[in-house]
């Protein structure tokens, strides 16, 4: 397994994967979310110009996974990371957030999850995430929930969390 940038060409494949990696919501009683349409390619792509689109691809350079991120409110936002269940298990999510993490210069990552999903907020916990209390949301991670509520979302439990990361210093000759 590698982590690379990813290219136009493997957007609609990312929507495959997205379908995939789904699927498992719906044996916990989520069956909207597993049923959810993702992205079209041509949503995705403004994070090939306006934010971060990373790929982890197998042997083959076919990708298994992919993690998108955006600056929102000074900090590197996750937007989705999502495993093709084939492939889940064997720390390639946890391998794409710790790539963001190494190369962003924001000085922490936020995400939005499901709170009581197993391989949502739980996991994001053992990854270093804390949830965010609703008086420390920065106005960017309020209007990202507004719009998960729109969307429906909040019919089941949600939170924001931070990773905050180390600041990055200078090599001084």
């Amino acid at each position: 397994m590698r982590i690379r940038p990813a290219v136009k060409d493997e957007l609609p494949l990312l929507c495959e994967l997205e379908r995939a990696a789904g699927a498992p919501f719906a044996a916990i009683g989520m069956p909207e979310i597993a049923e959810d349409e993702p992205p079209a390619p041509g949503e995705l792509a403004r994070y090939l110009t306006d934010g971060t689109a990373l790929v982890a691809v197998d042997d083959g350079d076919r990708p298994i996974a992919y993690l998108l991120a955006e600056p929102v409110d000074g900090a590197c936002h996750v937007e989705q990371v999502s495993v093709h269940p084939g492939h889940a298990r064997r720390g390639i999510g946890r391998a794409l957030i710790e790539h963001l993490a190494a190369t962003t210069d924001a000085p922490a990552l936020t995400l939005t999850t499901f709170a009581d999903v197993p391989w949502n907020g739980p996991y994001y916990a053992r990854c270093g995430f804390r949830p965010i209390a609703d008086g420390e949301l920065t106005p960017g991670l309020r209007e990202i929930r507004r719009q998960e509520a729109e969307h429906g979302l909040d019919r089941w439990p949600r939170l924001c969390m931070r990773r905050d990361l180390p600041a990055r210093r200078g090599v001084i000759d």
